[in-house]
């Protein structure tokens, strides 16, 4: 069967319908690329065929390159011929006389919008679902069939630049307006109809690049605007990659190189920058997590198989603060009816205003109306009656983390439930199994760990009990992609796994400050290592008192049950600026000073810890944050509350931001090789304590040359 298939109209205009055998969508390979240089052959030879329109059979037009067959490139001639090929194809396409129109039906991104816009037109369905754009640097990569010369020639340096670094998409009313698209059409019928009335008159279509007289809009790389760019970007790049992420700075060097080159040399250079792409460790790691590792996991490989699929149509929602009220906004969003609960009305109500900000936010800038606004609104019903939660399929309790308060809740709120409804808790630290004894049929009850702010974070960690049967799971599992969130599913423990892992991050930036590391250097570690926020300003997020109560709540949990409990270094830190009211930034002073201009480090930190006349070197400190992590990443797995290599690396990327470039946690591990990181771990352990010393995994698998898998 192939790739794409070719009907001529009895107007000569030739419909090349892309649809690649054996894949849900269309990818950039081989196959479809052999298809689309027959269209193209047969556009420049048959003197009957007047013009071309490229469109798809499937739901979406192209995804983008095939990342499977990407993945096994070992030497950099396969994408540097695989990139050249392609494009050998599309040049023939767009130089041979004749108006080509892409025809979008759906999605172009990728290697899918760098074909159509190797095409004279591109029209696309009035669909604000539908995505157009160049996502390739969230992987490591660039734009490879020509994007980099085509986009900046289209559009200007600048909109071309942004596009590209920072990947997202466009829906087809902005794509218009940037001038990436030719026009928009109301159906299927309306594209065809619009893409062959576009061939009809312009019978002798040329692309912008090959016209003698053609100007980059904005000017080329010899322009002093462009000249001030290019001496402003890199730099700005670097600050907000840390030099972490090479497929930025390849990107800007095509464009700038691409700039001073007539079009088929510029892509040559393109197709080198691609090459070092591909080869780029960075690109492996992020490619092999979120790529390969994010899909299995959205296809169900943490879901119980065996459990038929189910949707959640009524949700309950105890306790309706920050966590409370983003949830019942991401369900109301995704069409489900929330009771918002709280033991006051105007705390409830105002768990509903949560989500009518947003919407009049989405509203005010044009994403939203007044219509569907109303609309998601009237599917919350504030309340402080549990009769209200009859008929609910789940509830989640989402109050203040204290046992006797989450206790009572639950007991209230299963007195109304059916007895197949779930019953889930939003705890960050307390283990399932404890909570669940309040509960009187444990079986339904589960962990379900949003993170804040809710409706931006991705990722919710689902907490299995030891009574959580297999059929709650499946239903939590089902309700977390039914909100559009990416689940992970694991064991429960003491603050499971994301909470227990991201803590030892904070932490190590603490225990240097006691140590005598100066503050500055330690948030230049952090971000350098690729994190989100540096550990002191992001313990000053989540508050510092909120630490030292679950720190002193686990000491009494532990010591209740007979074990003993080692306190890290760091929280005699937080406790002495806990007792100076220096609580967080939501008192506007914790390790940083709060105003309405901003922060500034707190002046006397270094009063009260002085820094050592001889301060570590940087490699040192980010190896101590990112190996703190990596490290009790692996003991998750190692004790089983990872269920899988999987949930520990995209737990870690969504979860708390683990630098993306590593590929997660443990890939990190396995990118500097087991051997490499016990040596590393055992240097740092004998200076800095046991807490250091590498997971018994680990060692194991340096000792036998395997990596961490599963």
């Amino acid at each position: 069967m192939n790739a794409v298939t070719l009907t001529l109209g009895d107007d000569g205009i030739l419909v090349a319908t892309m649809d690649l055998p054996g894949r849900t969508m269309n990818v950039v390979g081989d196959t479809l690329m052999a298809g689309l240089a027959e269209a193209a052959e047969r556009l420049a030879t048959d003197p009957d065929v007047k013009g071309l329109v490229l469109t798809s059979a499937k739901s979406d037009f192209c995804a983008g390159g095939d990342l499977d067959n990407m993945f096994t490139w070992t030497r950099p001639e396969q994408p540097f011929e695989a990139c050249n090929a392609m494009k050998q194809v599309l040049r023939r396409m767009e130089t041979c006389g004749k108006p080509v129109v892409a025809a979008l039906n759906g999605h172009a991104l990728g290697g899918g919008l760098e074909i159509a816009l190797a095409c004279h037109a591109r029209i696309a369905i009035d669909d604000p679902r539908l995505k157009i754009g160049q996502p390739e640097v969230k992987l490591g990569l660039l734009p490879g069939g020509g994007g980099t010369q085509r986009l900046p020639r289209l559009l200007g340096m600048q909109p071309a630049l942004q596009l590209m670094l920072e990947g997202n998409d466009l829906n087809p009313q902005k794509a218009l307006g940037l001038g990436l698209l030719t026009e928009l059409a109301s159906d299927r019928n309306d594209l065809m109809f619009k893409a062959r009335s576009w061939c009809a008159t312009h019978p002798k279509a040329q692309q912008p690049w090959d016209a003698p007289k053609f100007r980059w809009p904005g000017g080329d790389s010899r322009t002093p605007a462009a000249l001030q760019m290019f001496s402003i970007a890199p730099s700005i790049a670097s600050v907000k990659s840390q030099g972490n992420y090479p497929a930025v700075q390849h990107i800007l060097s095509c464009v700038f190189e691409g700039g001073l080159l007539d079009f088929d040399n510029a892509c040559l250079v393109e197709s080198r920058y691609f090459a070092a792409c591909v080869m780029s460790p960075e690109s492996k790691n992020m490619i092999g997590s979120l790529w390969f590792q994010l899909n299995a996991i959205k296809r169900g490989a943490s879901r119980p198989q065996g459990v038929a699929p189910s949707k959640v149509r009524k949700l309950g929602i105890l306790g309706a603060g920050m966590m409370g009220a983003g949830i019942a906004y991401v369900s109301a969003k995704s069409g489900i009816d929330v009771v918002l609960l709280d033991t006051a009305m105007d705390a409830a109500e105002r768990g509903k205003a949560y989500s009518q900000g947003l919407l009049d936010h989405a509203v005010k800038k044009g994403r939203s109306t007044h219509d569907k606004r109303d609309a998601l609104l009237a599917k919350i019903t504030p309340t402080t009656d549990y009769a209200r939660l009859e008929g609910c399929d789940l509830v989640i309790e989402a109050v203040f983390e204290d046992r006797a308060i989450k206790a009572d809740v639950t007991a209230k709120a299963e007195a109304r439930l059916a007895p197949t409804a779930v019953f889930a808790s939003n705890t960050s630290t307390l283990p399932i199994t404890g909570l669940a004894k309040a509960s009187v049929r444990p079986a339904h009850f589960i962990g379900l760990h949003f993170f804040s702010p809710v409706d931006k974070m991705p990722l919710v960690e689902i907490i299995v009990g030891e009574q959580t049967s297999d059929e709650t799971l499946a239903r939590g599992f089902d309700y977390v992609l039914q909100i559009g969130k990416t689940p992970i599913v694991v064991n429960d423990s003491r603050g499971f796994y994301t909470s227990r892992v991201f803590g030892t991050y904070v932490m190590e930036g603490i225990a240097m400050l006691k140590e005598g590391v100066h503050p500055r250097s330690i948030e230049v570690a952090g971000l350098q290592a690729g994190m989100p926020m540096p550990p002191l300003a992001l313990q000053d997020e989540v508050s510092l008192s909120l630490g030292l109560f679950v720190a002193d709540q686990t000491k009494k949990d532990l010591a209740a049950e007979g074990k003993p409990h080692a306190e890290h270094p760091g929280m005699s830190v937080v406790r002495q600026l806990c007792e100076a009211g220096r609580i967080g930034k939501k008192v506007g002073k914790g390790f940083y000073d709060y105003t309405e201009d901003g922060k500034q480090l707190w002046p006397e930190l270094t009063t009260l810890y002085p820094p050592a006349a001889q301060q570590p070197e940087a490699r040192e400190l980010v190896d101590r944050l990112m190996i703190a992590q990596a490290n009790e990443a692996a003991r998750c797995l190692e004790e089983g509350v990872l269920r899988s290599v999987a949930d520990g690396n995209i737990g870690s990327i969504f979860g708390w931001g683990f630098a993306p470039f590593q590929g997660g946690a443990l890939q990190y591990i396995n990118a500097m090789g087991p051997a490499a990181f016990v040596a590393r771990a055992r240097e740092l352990a004998a200076r800095f304590g046991p807490r250091f010393e590498p997971a018994a995994l680990v060692v194991k698998l340096a000792e036998q040359g395997g990596l961490l898998k599963g």
